[in-house]
């Protein structure tokens, strides 16, 4: 039996919009605690790793914006990470914007090596030379690949130089919105991508069995990073970035049942869950329900 690990981040200095630092709390408000308790699983709330007043930071170089807070954060959640790891536990990271992502998985996989299955609107795969905005939370999975800024790569000279993941170990779900330079350097990297299109193309089932086929080659387990944003915005009002044409709720809790039923997930971010944007706490509770799913709820055993 897993234990589980909860692991807030109310970080909001990698997005353009305020409110995900929120984030943790409206996940925590909608029984998550409650929900996971009753597929008989233990709990441990950690709390939530410290994260400075946004407005008593400078935001710095506009191509990297709060770059030096968000590091900070980011290094001390991959140690929580990596102590939960380290004890055997599921660390279940709520956050926050997705900038924090970095963070969790180069914790995790400091014990073990692992693939990742990154279900998202958006590619997450700027650097500061490519990105728009300068906002962080779209750099996370180009620097868990060795590119972008090398503090975001290292954090801060805490982690080596280079690629954490090897890029055919990572499967990119959901997409539908990404940079023209972006996309360039998702193919240079080699990283597996399924948009929106190939979805609609050959259902969710043959897209998840694809991208845990290529997160499992040669790894010890696969950690999976779900922004709330790749559901449409009808069943998930409350997120960050919001874009219309995504998952549906069925198609989303099957991608993560499908997930759990390999018996290989090793740990897990929800992010960018935004109170702010939300109707009646909607996507918390959302949020939980996925949760629920990928640590091993069902309403009945599939044939």
């Amino acid at each position: 039996m897993v234990h589980v690990d909860l692991i807030g981040v109310p970080l909001d200095f990698g997005a353009g919009r305020r409110g995900v630092d929120m984030g943790p709390s409206a996940i925590r408000y909608a029984d998550l605690q409650l929900a996971l308790e009753g597929l008989g699983l233990p709990v441990s709330d950690l709390g939530n790793i410290p994260v400075p007043v946004r407005e008593s930071c400078p935001p710095g170089d506009s191509t990297l914006k709060y770059l030096e807070p968000i590091v900070e954060v980011q290094a001390r959640l991959a140690d929580r990470v990596a102590a939960s790891v380290e004890q055997g536990h599921f660390p279940l990271v709520l956050g926050g914007d997705h900038s924090l992502s970095a963070g969790s998985v180069m914790g995790a996989l400091r014990h073990r090596r692992l693939g990742l299955i990154w279900l998202d609107a958006h590619g997450d795969f700027n650097t500061d030379q490519t990105s728009l905005s300068g906002n962080i939370h779209g750099m996370p999975l180009a620097a868990l690949c060795g590119r972008g800024a090398e503090p975001l790569v290292t954090l801060a000279g805490r982690e080596a130089l280079g690629p954490k993941l090897q890029p055919r170990n990572v499967a990119v779900v959901g997409v539908r919105d990404l940079d023209v330079e972006e996309r360039t350097l998702m193919r240079a990297a080699g990283v597996n991508v399924w948009s929106m299109e190939a979805i609609d193309r050959v259902g969710i089932r043959e897209v998840m069995r694809q991208a845990i086929e290529a997160a499992s080659q040669g790894t010890e387990g696969i950690w999976l990073s779900l922004d709330l944003d790749v559901l449409d915005p009808t069943f998930a009002p409350g997120v960050g970035t919001p874009v219309m044409g995504g998952l549906n709720y069925r198609e989303a809790h099957l991608a993560v049942e499908l997930v759990a039923e390999t018996g290989r997930l090793r740990g897990m971010d929800l992010v960018e869950v935004n109170p702010i944007m939300d109707r009646e706490n909607a996507t918390g509770k959302l949020a939980v329900q996925l949760a629920a799913s990928a640590l091993g709820k069902r309403i009945w055993d599939a044939p």
